[in-house]
């Protein structure tokens, strides 16, 4: 069965408030045993970020913080950035378009790990911009206990990203992830140090980074690179170029245009392999 939706010039994309509602519209007719949740989650509300924040909540809340309270640290730091709900927009076309598994826009809006794991991640990022420290680390323990990925909330990640499964993805406190990089399970941007510095990769834009991967440092990532799987990375990978292996040795370079985007995670044999 293919895609629900179809994906069109991106130079002009169908809004993606007004598709997820439209195709919750149609599978709400054909299982109506599924027509109360998405009613609840996305058809009750008037735009993405009130079901966003819904979403959230009915996920995260637990005992000791409410759905409720969850719902309105959400919407507080939406209306305070708005560049948040953008991101998330972004995020969720990102899912689509580059998970051939995902059907729509509904599916990874209300299962996909690695989609609700990276929203909750930008509230509790804008939380320890506020200096509201505990309630970000609230958010980040109950992250890693529903999703199993542990992102510190002083991270920065770009909008467009995309975890493909989200399970095991671990993010330092002072990672710097750019737009429209997409990661496979297992992925750990890490430190080396004990020391409270700045000790974690810097990834640049378009970057692909593959399952079990390990990127180990204040290190930089360029543009368009790719990280082969299970490769484990302590040097500077330059733009455009593939890394793979333990440790991890340069192979075409130019690699593939954009692999955060094509997916592309094969490698073509190259006249050069040299350590970095």
């Amino acid at each position: 069965m293919g895609k629900l939706l179809e994906v069109v010039d991106s130079a002009s994309p169908p809004p993606v408030w007004a598709a997820l509602r439209n195709e919750a519209e149609h599978i709400a007719a054909a299982e109506p045993s599924l027509a109360s949740l998405l009613n609840a989650v996305v058809l009750r509300h008037n735009d993405l970020s009130r079901a966003l924040s819904y979403q959230l909540a009915r996920k995260l809340s637990d005992q000791e913080l409410r759905a409720m309270s969850l719902r309105e640290t959400c919407e507080e730091a939406y209306a305070a950035d708005p560049s948040i709900v953008e991101a998330a927009e972004a995020d969720l076309r990102a899912v689509f378009e580059r998970d051939p598994a995902c059907k729509g826009y509904v599916q990874p809006f209300l299962f996909f790990k690695g989609f609700l794991a990276l929203q909750t991640h930008r509230v509790s990022h804008w939380l320890w911009r506020q200096g509201r420290e505990p309630m970000a680390f609230y958010l980040q323990s109950r992250v890693s206990e529903l999703f199993q990925a542990d992102i510190h909330p002083g991270a920065r990640i770009g909008k467009g990203a995309f975890f493909d499964h989200g399970t095991g993805i671990v993010i330092g406190e002072t990672a710097v992830v750019g737009d429209d990089v997409s990661m496979l399970h297992g992925v750990t941007l890490g430190g080396t140090s004990a020391e409270r510095v700045d000790r974690h990769p810097k990834v640049g834009k378009g970057v692909l980074i593959g399952a079990g991967a390990h990127v180990i440092g204040n290190i930089t990532i360029g543009d368009y690179a790719k990280i082969g799987t299970g490769s484990v990375v302590t040097k500077d990978v330059p733009s455009g170029c593939t890394a793979v292996g333990v440790p991890a040795r340069l192979v075409n370079c130019p690699t593939c245009e954009e692999p955060s985007k094509t997916m592309d995670q094969t490698l073509v044999d190259a006249a050069y392999n040299y350590a970095i």
